[in-house]
């Protein structure tokens, strides 16, 4: 345990003490959000990002630890375990290097090589090996054994290459200096199954693609990922030129000490190697590699999802304002749902105003006496099928009617459908038809997207990157820890919250959440803190984990409304002893509090970093860390991806970033992409450097294909606009610089060819 507490140390660049102190807290229930916010005396002010780096390493590690002592366990009682041996698993860091090192002596059915052993041939092959000198066919004449089936000479060569074969492509160190060098030099190339043109066209970018494996960006590999299960793409490991010996035999020649020139057991040795390369190591390293080439893409992807994520669960609330959610439709009509402050639904209906009805008059006239009946401030229309249309009739109503407080805002509608149609949309609103629980989704996601969008799985929400081609216990995990930090960094008032977000708060679950809201329902709101104890299961030590995240507003004690844990009251008290004033008076008097020493308040139980926190929470209380809200206003007569020209300049709402860019919706159903390269006139690394979800930019459009619905924007609004042909952008859509790929030649058996390669290797010092 030792080790691997120095090893995430060192990783975090920490010191010992505090990786031990959060390991600690970890082991004994306490939550991420808890010990980055409250605990930063002892964990040296590890932040939730950290504390999540932590946590996920540490997992990893206890599982290698337990891997470990299985297979030193297993060796152990084979009687095979040296000094040297356990040496190298101890040492090994990763789980494959300790694969590697157990591979000789992992249960395994009876191969070639073993039955070759039974049969008497192993001092056949080591005498080859160790004598290149000894000519094979004479040798192999002594190992002539009938009952065995060794019949020829031929049969015992056979049997000693696949001994040596086996005892090759089983030593963990030139596995791993073979898997080193393929990862750096190998070049990942995919290419259209036979018959397969048309039907997998969407893959067309690389039906004839080769790019260096080890810098395949994350969204190219998941695509070819994708279209090799759905049958439409080979993918294959290439070095070098195929038509030659690969430098990987010379490396496996070189590491058993094999050089070849013309003496009597060369030619067979060099053949065991090459068979060695071919059958064994080559197939295992691809499948090995392209497998971590897929961890690296899942886990890069999963990044993207669980930032967009955040950015979006931390996007600006419009507030507790009256709302009307409009979910457009065509045929159906426009669902309207009408919210006070807090949520609650007062009216419902819906209204005509699109095709193939168009009764704008009518629906104008109902949505007009709503607008005025509950003086609403914000009308959010959903932006799926048929929103412009809805966004230009209530833009028309409202420009008509200048006299009206009323502001029409578009709002992305992901997962609002998967909500309105959930068991716990049917619970909150059982008298409430599907469409109109949606309306209501969408209305309360501008008032306040964190509270509305906890009650959405976070994998419907939509702002992944091939998300249905990732490990989804990974992403759900990810997301779910997203949701957490987000709702904890945000706080929650715990007299209005549901119980999904209360569901969300560090220490409660799903059990005691319902138990609160139905002790709120019971006895009316909470009037402080120390009161949630009351509630059934909620212990000492849940109400240590959330009771810093649940605010009391307007209760009896200020600080309850306050980012300020009830365990740190006293250091107040001192405060207010000290200076003779009231609580309600210091908060918000920022020329006081700043000139407080915090040195003054610090003891035994609470650090200078406490103190702090303390200070700075009770000049901004409980203070919003989302941004100003603001909203995007789409071009009038833009509603279409045809209505679209080049260098037009419009304004839009980022929905979502990837590792090549970011989608920007302009108000025509589909995201137009500004590339990575186009976010900024100087060289951006990580697109987040520029944009996140939720941000509203001016774009300017470059291109519009309209048959592949694909819209090139720049948020380099000096850019010119280049629209291409259909063949140059066909051309140029092969975004790896795609290079056709070679078809596969026969390989030379030539001993010269293997020595000229094992030259070669030697040479460039990768040897």
């Amino acid at each position: 345990m030792k080790q691997i507490l120095q090893t995430i140390a060192q990783e975090l660049n920490t010191a010992l003490r505090n990786v031990e102190a959060a390991v600690q807290l970890l082991d004994e229930g306490a939550t991420v959000p808890f010990i980055a916010r409250y605990r930063k005396e002892v964990t040296g002010g590890l932040d939730d990002t950290q504390m999540r780096d932590l946590e996920s390493r540490l997992g990893y590690l206890r599982e290698l630890e337990e891997r470990r002592e299985a297979i030193l366990r297993s060796i152990r009682e084979q009687d095979k375990l040296t000094p040297e041996l356990e040496q190298k698993i101890i040492e090994a860091d990763t789980k494959s290097r300790l694969e590697d090192l157990y591979l000789p002596y992992k249960p395994k059915r009876r191969t070639k090589g073993q039955i070759a052993i039974e049969a008497g041939l192993e001092p056949l092959a080591d005498a080859l090996l160790g004598n290149p000198e000894l000519d094979p066919e004479t040798e192999a004449t002594g190992y002539l054994n009938p009952e065995q089936k060794i019949e020829s000479s031929k049969d015992a060569l056979d049997g000693a290459k696949y001994i040596l074969m086996e005892r090759f492509a089983e030593d963990a160190d030139l596995i791993q200096k073979l898997r080193n060098f393929v990862w750096e030099e190998g070049r990942l190339t995919a290419a259209v199954m036979a018959g397969k043109e048309k039907e997998g066209e969407k893959f067309s970018d690389y039906f004839e693609h080769s790019e260096a494996l080890k810098t395949t960006p994350s969204h190219r590999a998941l695509a070819m990922f994708r279209g090799r299960n759905e049958g439409v793409l080979s993918l294959n490991i290439q070095l070098g030129d195929e038509a030659s010996a690969s430098p990987c035999e010379a490396m496996v020649a070189d590491h058993w000490n094999l050089s070849f020139s013309n003496r009597p057991a060369d030619k067979w040795l060099s053949e065991v190697v090459r068979w060695t390369w071919k059958i064994k190591l080559y197939i295992h390293l691809e499948t090995d590699l392209l497998g971590q080439l897929r961890e690296r893409a899942e886990a890069d992807a999963i990044q993207v999802f669980s930032s967009n994520l955040k950015d979006l669960l931390l996007s600006a609330p419009a507030g507790p304002r009256a709302t009307i959610g409009l979910d457009p439709g065509l045929r159906t009509g426009v669902k309207m749902a009408v919210i006070d402050a807090t949520g609650k639904v007062l009216d419902h209906g819906a209204i005509f105003p699109t095709p193939p009805q168009n009764k704008l008059a009518e629906a104008g006239a109902v949505l007009l006496k709503m607008i005025k009946t509950y003086n609403i401030e914000l009308i959010a229309i959903g932006n799926g099928t048929a929103s412009r249309e809805t966004d230009k009739f209530v833009g028309d109503l409202l420009a008509a009617h200048p006299e009206l407080n009323t502001t029409k805002v578009m709002v992305n509608e992901s997962g609002a459908s998967i909500y309105s149609a959930s068991e716990y949309a049917a619970k909150e609103f059982p008298d409430l038809d599907v469409t109109i629980r949606g309306a209501v989704s969408i209305a309360r996601r501008l008032q306040d997207p964190l509270a509305e969008l906890v009650k959405i799985e976070p994998k419907s929400i939509g702002v992944g990157q091939y998300q249905h081609d990732v490990s989804q216990t990974a992403l759900s995990r990810s997301l779910d820890a997203v949701v957490e930090d987000c709702v904890n960094a945000v706080g929650v008032d715990v007299n209005t919250a549901s119980p999904a977000l209360l569901t969300r708060v560090s220490g409660l679950n799903a059990s005691i959440a319902a138990n609160l809201v139905q002790y709120r329902d019971e006895n009316g709101m909470f009037k402080d803190r120390e009161s949630l104890k009351k509630v059934p299961r909620l212990g000492d030590k849940t109400f240590e984990q959330a009771a810093g995240f649940l605010r009391v507003m307007n209760g009896d004690n200020p600080l309850d409304s306050s980012a300020v844990h009830p365990e740190s009251y006293s250091v107040v008290d001192k405060i207010v002893q000290q200076c003779g004033r009231q609580v309600g008076s210091l908060i918000g008097d920022s020329t006081f509090l700043r000139g407080l020493k915090p040195e003054q308040y610090v003891d035994d139980k609470f650090g200078l970093p406490t103190i702090r926190d303390i200070i700075i929470e009770l000049d901004k209380p409980g203070r919003d860390p989302r941004p100003e809200f603001k909203t995007a206003s789409f071009k009038d007569g833009i509603e279409k991806v045809s209505d679209l020209q080049p260098d037009m300049i419009l304004e839009g709402c980022v929905t979502n970033v990837t590792n090549f860019g970011a989608f920007v919706d302009i108000g025509v159903h589909q995201d137009g992409l500004v590339h990575i390269s186009a976010l900024s006139h100087q060289f951006v690394k990580d697109p987040r450097e520029v944009v996140k979800a939720g941000d509203i930019v001016k774009v300017k459009v470059l291109d519009v294909d309209i048959q592949r619905k694909r819209i090139a924007l720049s948020m380099r609004l000096d850019d010119k606009a280049t629209p291409q042909d259909k063949a140059s952008r066909d051309n140029n859509r092969r975004s790896g610089g795609g290079k056709a790929k070679q078809p596969r030649q026969q390989e030379s058996e030539n001993n010269n060819a293997l020595a000229a390669a094992f030259a070669k290797a030697k040479q460039g010092g990768r040897l």
